[in-house]
């Protein structure tokens, strides 16, 4: 019974925090920027801005608009340095720009919105390098020369024959009212309403599809009733998806968020187990496809609704040397 207990949840555990520690590095870009008038096509001296931005699609226009964006709040700010402060927060343009990509080290505090993938991002490889490693796992315990499968089934059968418990039919849809719950309690996640839903509905269509196809394809018998529905484990897959989604919305704010939702999603698997619905292969990979699926979602969320985000920070510097008058802008967009 112990030995049974230490490998389901050594497996499933080793699921959770490997995914946990890989969706908690981020990516920012800084871009750089000089302001010109555009009537007169000239540089302003001394003025220039850096937007540090998480989303790495970035371009010169965007970086434009945001900074022209902070800039005209408060124009009044340049009296002194420049004649005409109005003219120039109206008609400033981008001179030049320079980018630099960083990978921040890992933190709980970002979770970002990236409108484009390449399969060379550094966003792309985190989102699939955890649930590519469990469905391997899980294809390789599937294997004939591999007795994992057998071996915690019969001590299951050993130690608790007869258990049959219902909770996991529940608890893999646990985190998705969390999230709304949490949200009409007044804790606001990443996402608003609409854009939280879109990308649920698309997280849910994939994983049905995934499992129902990969059922159809792999046909491996359940381990109780024979039935060829067993590889990979749908309510596995779904416990994930809607973890991964919880983790996603809320994980920014409180590693707690993203711990509580791996462990329920780590206890419907392990359940999955224990009432002799499935083998340890399809949690496995199950909990890759769920992972895999809902962070493909957030991926290619391309289009936000409703208002933009209006956080962020904004300095402004002015410096004198004796000769040069300067105005460093500073916007950080969180």
């Amino acid at each position: 019974m112990f030995l049974l207990f230490k490998r389901l949840l050594s497996v499933l555990a080793l699921t959770m925090f490997i995914t946990i520690s890989l969706k908690a590095q981020s990516i920012t870009q800084t871009v750089k920027g000089k302001i010109a008038d555009r009537e007169s096509n000239s540089s302003l001296p001394g003025v220039n801005f850096v937007v540090n931005e998480s989303d790495p699609t970035i371009d010169s226009e965007m970086a434009l608009t945001r900074a022209r964006a902070f800039t005209m709040e408060e124009p009044k700010r340049y009296d002194g340095l420049f004649n005409d402060p109005a003219r120039m927060v109206s008609g400033f343009a981008l001179d030049e720009m320079t980018r630099e990509l960083k990978s921040d080290p890992p933190t709980f505090q970002k979770n970002l919105f990236i409108r484009n993938i390449s399969l060379k991002s550094v966003a792309f490889r985190r989102a699939v390098i955890a649930p590519v490693l469990f469905t391997a796992a899980g294809l390789f315990t599937l294997d004939d020369d591999n007795d994992d499968n057998y071996e915690i089934q019969e001590e299951r059968n050993r130690y608790i024959p007869h258990f049959r418990r219902h909770a996991d039919d529940y608890l893999q849809h646990s985190p998705i009212m969390i999230v709304y719950g949490l949200n009409w309690l007044g804790v606001k996640g990443k996402n608003d309403f609409a854009n939280r839903t879109a990308i649920l509905i698309k997280s849910e269509m994939m994983v049905g599809i995934l499992t129902f196809s990969l059922k159809r394809i792999t046909a491996v018998p359940r381990p109780d009733t024979k039935e060829l529905t067993s590889f990979p484990s749908g309510h596995t897959a779904q416990a994930f998806a809607t973890a991964t989604f919880m983790a996603r919305e809320y994980g920014h704010k409180s590693i707690w968020y993203s711990i509580g939702a791996y462990t329920i999603a780590t206890g419907v698997g392990t359940m999955r187990v224990m009432n002799n619905r499935h083998w340890l292969s399809d949690v496995l990979a199950g909990a890759g496809i769920g992972i895999l699926t809902t962070n493909l979602a957030y991926l290619t969320h391309q289009y936000r609704w409703g208002k933009k985000n209006k956080g962020g920070q904004t300095s402004v510097m002015p410096s004198y040397d004796g000769q040069t008058g300067m105005v460093n802008i500073i916007h950080r967009i969180n």
